[in-house]
């Protein structure tokens, strides 16, 4: 592939990071290739954490290729770091290796880097420059600038419905409302989550297994159950194969024991209402280094996800049909007033299969 400029060269940096969606979390997914006279010489993305980044793995296999890096340019999705963390900095890296250009995407949101990277490179006389397709290089990690500028992760609330908005009949029947290939591009979404989060009404329903199928992942997200009571059951598909976070309100001392002795862990975080404190539960996940959570819920938490604010996208898959008086999306309201409803911006809208897929972000970013 020929690369004629710096647009060429980041979304081809943007196609190697796009191959560590599923691996790098707590580390944002980046990209980098390596160019000399407009051939690429090595290309690299992020590793699982605690193993090699994208400009690593891009000088390894352009070694591996016999090429000399010396003088070339290197496209990577977000500015190359400049600490010790889990592996030493990339920007050393590239500086021993003789680059003459760096061309970052974007400035690292991590306050340990924010700009030291470039300007490590641009004092050991590398050319750099940022800013190119930065908007991409954002969408790709918004989990991970989520968490270094607020603290928080980037909730994702999905849902299925008919075109007017019905989620199930009212004894509870939804399989399928939606066709396959939604069902499908859901699990997509799942997949690139750090967490999945449901409630107990929808474990005692469905009894959902939350897990990503159909979708080749090394890893599966870690499930989260709000259960303010810890009423859920020991044998529920939920709790199967993996640890799972089990967040109450009220003590259970029995309960809370054969849940750890099963291997999940109980979180305690109470509001004044004796429900789970909602907004508290979103800085705890930050906290664990949590990017992204794909809520899979019913109509009531995800009403309360909501109103508390802690809900940045809804993922929205519309079928084309309508099921009348059923159950909804959103238990919001009633309200008093129009000014009161929760407004929305669209930020992409796409036909999948025979529905729709809506991605309406809440304009409180």
């Amino acid at each position: 592939m020929q690369i004629l400029n710096d647009t060429d060269g980041m979304t081809l940096a943007l196609e190697w990071a796009a191959r560590g969606m599923f691996i790098t979390a707590p580390n944002p997914r980046i990209g980098c290739v390596i160019v000399q006279g407009g051939a690429v010489i090595g290309a690299g993305h992020t590793q699982p954490a605690g193993q090699a980044h994208a400009e690593i793995e891009a000088l390894r296999d352009a070694a591996a290729r016999g090429n000399d890096v010396r003088g070339a340019t290197a496209y990577v999705t977000l500015e190359p770091c400049n600490h010790h963390g889990r592996t030493p900095p990339c920007s050393d890296a590239l500086v021993r290796a003789g680059l003459g250009r760096v061309v970052a995407a974007m400035e690292d949101p991590n306050p340990l880097v924010a700009g030291q990277g470039l300007a490590r490179l641009k004092a050991a006389g590398i050319a750099v420059a940022s800013g190119v397709l930065a908007e991409q290089a954002y969408e790709m990690n918004i989990g991970f600038f989520s968490r270094m500028r607020r603290g928080l992760p980037w909730v994702r609330l999905k849902a299925a419905a008919s075109l007017d908005g019905m989620t199930a009949l009212h004894s509870g029947e939804s399989q399928w409302i939606t066709g396959p290939e939604a069902r499908a591009d859901g699990h997509a979404w799942r997949a690139r989550a750090c967490a999945i989060l449901t409630g107990i009404g929808t474990v005692k329903a469905d009894d959902p297994q939350l897990t990503v199928r159909g979708i080749d992942t090394p890893r599966q997200p870690r499930r989260v159950i709000v259960d303010s009571n810890l009423d859920i059951a020991l044998d529920a598909r939920v709790l199967a194969g993996a640890a799972s976070w089990i967040v109450a309100a009220s003590a259970n001392p029995a309960k809370e024991a054969a849940l750890r002795a099963a291997g999940h862990e109980v979180i305690m975080l109470p509001n004044d209402a004796g429900k789970v404190d909602l907004p508290a539960l979103m800085r705890e996940l930050g906290r664990r280094e949590i990017n992204e959570v794909h809520v899979e819920a019913g109509a009531k938490l995800n009403g309360s996800l909501i109103r508390e604010g802690c809900v940045d996208e809804l993922l929205v898959y519309l079928a084309p049909s309508l099921i009348g008086d059923a159950q909804g999306m959103f238990a919001i309201g009633p309200l008093q007033s129009l000014e009161l409803r929760q407004r929305l911006k669209f930020h992409e809208v796409k036909q999948v299969g025979e529905d729709l897929r809506i991605l309406a972000r809440i304009p409180h970013i």
